[in-house]
């Protein structure tokens, strides 16, 4: 048995991880556009600056943030982004898109 205890491989710890907000920027969108090529995601997030479409029916949105993204933590996003929907769903009832 000692034997087996000096073969087994040292245990590995997971790395501590501290989330550093001191230069964290919050900003609100309410529209997201995504385009992607083979080695990044770019996803887009800005603000409908338009008030009355009937006066001038020009859309305008105030791009705000690009923030761009390896195509695995893109994945990784989704994944995160899914699973929250799906939590929200279930606790406040089903987003409608149509509406």
């Amino acid at each position: 048995m000692a034997q087996a205890d000096k073969n087994a491989a040292p245990e590995q710890k997971r790395p501590q991880m501290r989330w550093d907000d001191a230069k964290m920027a919050s900003s609100f969108a309410n529209v997201v556009n995504v385009q992607s090529t083979r080695e990044q995601v770019d996803l887009f997030f800005g603000v409908n600056q338009t008030w009355n479409m009937r006066e001038d029916p020009t859309l305008v949105v105030e791009l705000l943030n690009r923030i761009m993204l390896s195509p695995l933590a893109a994945k990784r996003l989704s994944l995160m982004l899914n699973s929250v929907l799906r939590e929200h769903e279930a606790r406040y009832g089903a987003l409608d898109l149509d509406k």
